[in-house]
């Protein structure tokens, strides 16, 4: 009789495109969600939170045009005998979520819904370097309003929002742009090919990454990357492409002359007249409040979302260099991205609905304020409570709860206390500011000794025998004065 085969050990790995987060950067999350909660708050938007799960069907056609349902997204289809038989998807983003709820509560909920949501999204998509397929967003929407005030009010938002987790002025912008701008100028172009119109928008999106000239090549005749090989030209005309390229390249000194560059590249199309009147009047209301040229600029070259996008476009980009893997310096660029989508209801109830909205990319937003040395310092950890004698448990675990009770992370060490040392060691790899030291003769004494488990760090890499002995880091109290003592260290750790 065979041997029976040994069921294989599952592998310990994170899955592909997927990390685990730990107490420091949960915590700093955490820390940057509130702070983000709060700026959204004060400009009167209400929380909403909404299911991970979606109907494939409400993700709607934002997900990648292909003809598996599945496609982008994690998803799954329905027993009959579970539901309908649908398919189902983790939630790729959390605007789509809201077009649903408001789709589905709009007879309950005020007009204009200004909510916002924070929460992980998941992307079934090839990651990369810093590109994962989960990952936290933190959106903020006006539901119901086609002024371009509510459009403004996002960009002063967003603009705010950045400079409350940390991001300095001048260290970053927020860029405007329109998207009925760039159909004016489609409009001027005469191009009336569906599939040469969709090449013109993937070649504007190229803009950042080969220039005018480059643009100008794709559009027409076609060029060599930087690989030599050669890609194929859209075919236009040179005054086809003219419009583009001055759209493109209408970013001028002021708003003003940026404003009067694009009415003259949109030509006579009324579409295009409207955007830039739009983007006049954000301007003017952002002036109005404050926000200046060195926060919130007119700029044409933002594309962002040409296909989702019904009107005026924004971006905010971090203007400050960091080092890549290469070691090559490079900006790190765009943190969050919105505009306005008028269409996205309307698949709910055949209404239009104007809708406008920001989201911001929370882990690309943390990993700036670190590039920055501004995420702050490593979380501390809690006072350890060390174990000296087993049989006094009750004592340590009321030393404990009295620091809890004062608002101080506090826990009693619970492995093994044979060893003293690794209590200790167990304490630094913890983080810890304090540990608290008790054994029989302290308890008989009625006293305590408290280490300032960071004052001795400094101390040992630092300090002369005469420098240690003036400032021990382990000193005696009594068991009254425990509470005193150790808020005393903690709280001069947060200075």
């Amino acid at each position: 009789m065979s041997k029976p085969r040994k069921t294989p050990r599952p592998k310990a790995v994170t899955p592909k495109g997927f990390r685990d987060y730990f107490g420091a950067d949960v915590s700093g999350r955490a820390a940057m969600l509130e702070t983000i909660r709060a700026v959204y708050h004060r400009y009167g938007f209400d929380a909403l939170e909404t299911s991970a799960v979606e109907t494939v069907e409400a993700l709607g056609k934002f997900l990648p045009d292909v003809d598996r349902p599945n496609e982008g997204v994690f998803a799954w289809q329905e027993s009959e005998e579970d539901g309908k038989g649908d398919w189902l998807a983790l939630r790729y983003d959390l605007t789509a979520p809201l077009a649903r709820v408001y789709a589905q509560h709009r007879n309950d909920l005020p007009t204009p819904y200004r909510r916002y949501a924070m929460g992980p999204v998941w992307r079934n998509e090839k990651p990369g370097p810093g590109r994962f397929r989960q990952f936290y967003q933190c959106d903020a929407d006006t539901v119901g309003s086609a002024s371009v005030a509510a459009d403004a009010e996002i960009c002063a938002m967003l603009a705010d929002t950045l400079e409350a987790v940390g991001i300095e002025r001048g260290d970053y912008v927020v860029r405007v742009n329109n998207r009925k701008v760039l159909n004016g100028v489609l409009e001027t172009m005469g191009v009336q090919d569906a599939g040469q119109r969709d090449a013109v928008l993937r070649t504007i999106d190229k803009f950042d990454k080969v220039g005018e000239a480059g643009v100008r090549e794709l559009l027409t005749t076609g060029r060599k990357d930087a690989s030599g090989a050669f890609i194929d030209g859209v075919g236009l005309s040179d005054a086809q492409a003219a419009p583009v390229l001055a759209f493109l390249t209408s970013k001028a000194e002021s708003a003003d002359q940026t404003l009067e560059n694009l009415r003259g590249a949109v030509g006579e199309s009324a579409t295009g007249a409207e955007g830039v009147t739009e983007l006049e009047q954000i301007a003017a209301l952002l002036d109005s409040q404050g926000y200046g040229p060195d926060r919130i600029v007119i700029d044409p070259s933002v594309v962002r979302g040409l296909g989702y996008y019904t009107g005026p476009v924004y971006e905010a980009e971090l203007t400050f260099d960091i080092l890549d893997e290469k070691g090559r310096k490079r900006q790190f660029g765009s943190v969050a991205g919105g505009g306005r989508y008028d269409d996205l209801v309307k698949r709910f109830i055949g209404q239009a609905v104007p809708a406008t909205g920001v989201s911001i990319g929370v882990d690309r937003l943390l990993a700036a304020l670190h590039a920055k040395g501004r995420a702050g310092t490593e979380e501390a950890g809690p006072v350890v409570v060390t174990v000296m004698d087993r049989n006094r448990m009750a004592d340590y675990q009321a030393m404990a709860a009295e620091l809890r009770q004062a608002g101080i992370r506090a826990e009693v060490y619970l492995g093994n206390p044979k060893n003293f040392g690794n209590q200790l060691k167990y304490a630094d790899k913890r983080n810890s500011p304090v540990a608290v030291i008790a054994g029989s003769e302290e308890f008989e004494r009625g006293v305590v000794q408290i280490k300032d488990l960071v004052l001795g760090a400094q101390i040992a890499q630092n300090a002369t025998l005469e420098e240690w002995k003036e400032r021990p880091s382990q000193f005696e109290a009594p068991r009254a004065d425990l509470l005193a003592r150790v808020r005393e260290i903690v709280e001069s750790r947060r200075e």
